[in-house]
């Protein structure tokens, strides 16, 4: 059943045209995920379809009584009430309801026989919309939700202004869920999340009885979300079905294909211009009249275009010595007026030459603090750090808030490295600055393409020390992908935090994880981290040697005494409970609820333990009452 549809969708501003032609269909239960380069037009496709932006032509059509459920890629608006209050708004008629029963039911006191009559009968249609749109339990399902999506009394009862950009997320998410949507749109979802959060949306979605629409540059969670990709690109809509990896093969064959039927035609539409031109007079002058008609008729195919990526050449760096950064006995915090807020205490740590580390961990952890820290722009709240002799480290600060402002794309390469004009043109061309862009001011510059010009500022000095936080922020996929194989590519040493998964896994080869101002070091992939953490916190059941076939049924029909059976009782119970454990840990661990997972991982052991010891005692019962 088609939940919402679309025909000949057509966005265009002034001459521009985003899009246009665009048919689609979303039906019960699919599973969507949208891609396409910053500013092809996927953000204005969503809202036209929630009715947010009315298109220059087409139409959308939704099923009648179609519950949506929006989370944009803009979050809430700051502002000083709570977050609770922003997740309450999926409630607003509910709440408007409230209100308006009150106001009924002082009516309802009236002296008047009519007026108290007509009043009865409003407070009577008023409860029972009420009733039906589940007023009585609102407040515990909002309690529910929240919980799931992670967020805590102290985060909700927290104002907007002071809310992290996970938490906003989170309570945009809460909010959507709480409408009880059948189709869901999301922009952007997982900007902002950390790990834990993330795996608890893919597991959500996993889950969701609903259809949903997703735009993301996350490949990892496109691979496991999603069943159908939307590709927009140049005005186009291409449709593929499976994840982001079978989309990416398709989408390689269908260039494929393409390039081969254009060429082909070409070589034929030249064949049959030389003949035109060498019959157009004379005896077969006819023949080419005919030709070209038909010439003319010919519905043209268009050569594929490459994808508009960032071309960067190898980076090279010098050899430095063995250790780049050391610091000892450090304290990572910060200043908050006379106190000081420990953020992180590292004992010890030390980054070496050709390391490849991603730094990873909650938000609020201290990654950006700990950066700064290490590279002396924000000072230990104890400890020391030193830095290898004539290191040269490239920073890329989250946000780049330090690019100048006042100065256009070309300028500000320039400040960064004295090059000639025309050679610092051809550089910012491999990073998508071609023609005009180059003179365009920062101050009207996207997040993507600031993000670009940040990457070509710092890699255009070659530093020995390449250290990145959030790099791929603001970039669409092909560029996260050209930045991945320059970074794959570079020579020194990489520390980089991310919250992309993908990222991580190509290019780190030790991680530096950031729990409860603590950090733990782990050397191998981030695969290889998943999965001992995974291991850790649930813990494969033992083996249970007493459960093999000697277990109670071996006692039936025989003439026991009592504390056997009171024995074999016990055991039937743990076994249960066991079972039962086995199953929540199952729920947990595809929910990611960690601290669930550790509390079950525990309950488990201790069960164990007991049935091993009744077990034990078992045995030796039975053991008497046969010998006896």
């Amino acid at each position: 059943m088609a939940l919402l549809s679309a025909s000949q969708l057509t966005l265009s501003y002034g001459e521009l045209d985003v899009f246009s032609g665009v048919d689609i269909e979303v039906t019960d239960r699919a599973r969507i995920g949208v891609v396409g380069p910053n500013g092809s037009g996927k953000t204005s496709l969503l809202k036209i379809l929630i009715g947010d932006l009315e298109p220059n032509k087409g139409t959308v059509s939704q099923a009648k009584g179609l519950r949506l459920g929006y989370v944009p890629q803009a979050h809430v608006a700051l502002g000083e009430w709570s977050l609770r209050d922003e997740v309450m708004k999926a409630f607003q008629r509910l709440r408007s309801l409230e209100e308006t029963l009150a106001t009924t039911a002082a009516d309802m006191d009236a002296r008047d026989e009519r007026k108290r009559h007509e009043a009865e009968l409003r407070y009577s249609s008023q409860l029972q919309e009420y009733e039906d749109l589940g007023g009585y339990d609102y407040q515990s399902r909002m309690e529910r939700v929240v919980a799931a999506v992670g967020l805590t009394s102290n985060s909700l009862n927290s104002p907007v202004n002071s809310a992290s950009g996970g938490e906003r997320s989170r309570a945009m998410l809460a909010k959507a869920l709480l409408t009880d949507p059948d189709l869901l749109v999301l922009d952007e979802p997982t900007n902002y999340l950390d790990f834990e959060a993330l795996a608890w949306l893919e597991s959500f979605l996993a889950r969701f009885q609903g259809a949903f629409i997703v735009v993301s540059h996350d490949r990892y969670f496109l691979d496991k979300a999603v069943s159908q990709v939307w590709e927009l690109d140049r005005g186009q809509l291409q449709k593929y079905r499976g994840n982001y990896t079978m989309y990416r093969a398709q989408r390689t064959h269908r260039v494929k294909r393409q390039q081969k039927e254009f060429e082909r035609q070409q070589r034929h539409i030249e064949k049959e211009e030389e003949f035109i031109r060498r019959y157009h007079a004379g005896q077969r002058a006819r023949e080419a009249r005919g030709r070209l008609k038909k010439l003319r008729r010919l519905e043209r195919i268009e050569a594929p275009r490459i994808d508009e990526t960032v071309h960067i050449s190898r980076v090279s760096a010098r050899r430095t010595g063995q250790v780049v950064i050391q610091a000892s006995e450090l304290g990572v915090g910060f200043q908050d007026g006379q106190t000081a807020r420990q953020l992180l205490w590292l004992p010890e740590l030390k980054l070496e030459r050709n390391d490849r580390v991603a730094v990873i961990g909650p938000n609020g952890a201290g990654k950006t603090t700990l950066f700064q820290t290490l590279l002396g722009l924000t000072q230990p709240l104890a400890g020391t750090v030193t830095t290898g002799q004539n290191v040269k480290i490239g920073y890329l600060r989250q946000g780049d808030t330090d690019l100048p402002e006042h100065l256009t794309v070309l300028e500000a390469l320039l400040e960064a490295r004295n090059l000639r004009p025309a050679d610092a043109r051809t550089y910012l061309a491999r990073f998508l600055f071609q023609g005009e862009d180059v003179h365009q001011s920062l101050a009207t510059c996207s997040g993507g393409e600031r993000t670009r010009l940040a990457l070509a500022r710092l890699l255009v000095t070659e530093p020995d020390v390449l250290v990145l936080d959030e790099p791929t922020t603001h970039l669409d996929i092909p560029s996260r992908e050209a930045l991945e194989e320059v970074l794959i590519s570079y020579s020194g040493t990489l520390l980089f935090a991310s919250h992309d998964r993908h990222l991580i896994s190509l290019l780190a080869d030790q991680l530096w994880v950031l729990e409860q101002g603590e950090i733990s070091f782990f050397k191998g992939s981030f695969e290889a981290w998943i999965k001992k953490r995974q291991e850790a916190l649930a813990p494969a059941p033992k083996s249970r040697k007493p459960r093999v076939k000697r277990n109670v049924s071996r006692s039936k029909g025989r003439n026991l005494r009592p504390e056997i059976r009171d024995v074999e009782l016990s055991i039937s119970k743990l076994e249960t409970r066991l079972a039962e454990i086995e199953g929540d840990l199952l729920i947990a661990s595809e929910d990611r609820a960690i601290e669930k997972i550790a509390g079950l991982g525990e309950q488990y052991n201790q069960a164990q333990a007991q049935l091993d010891q009744i077990w034990e005692r078992w045995a030796r019962l039975t053991s008497d009452q046969d010998g006896g």
